[in-house]
Formats: C-alpha cells, structure tokens, sequence
C-alpha cells in the first residue's frame, strides 16, 4: 500500500487529468488516499506527478 496525497490544484488541468485524480480517489487539496501498489495505479500516479507525491 502507498500514501498518495494531492500537493496542487486541479483547476486548470486537462479533463483526463482530472478524471485521473478522480480514479485515484483524490477529491481535494491536501487530501491523502491509501491505495494498492500496482503498475497500473504507478502509471495513474506517472500520469498527474506534477499535481500529486507519494508519501512513505
């Protein structure tokens, strides 16, 4: 399992970024999701890197 926590803003990302935080689970600023560690949620993760880190 990782943290995911969301660092910037969505408001001016493309839609597939948003739907992308969507997937994730991520709703707000600041908030942290605990999700599995699979290559398909790394390559999510990969995808929004500027709008999210990973916290240990």
């Amino acid at each position: 399992m990782i943290k995911v926590k969301q660092i910037r803003s969505r408001i001016h990302a493309p839609q597939r970024q948003k739907a992308t935080l969507d997937t994730l689970g991520l709703k707000k600023l600041n908030q942290v999701v605990e999700i599995e560690d699979t290559p398909s949620n790394r390559g999510l993760i990969n995808a929004v890197h500027h709008l999210v880190t990973v916290i240990d």
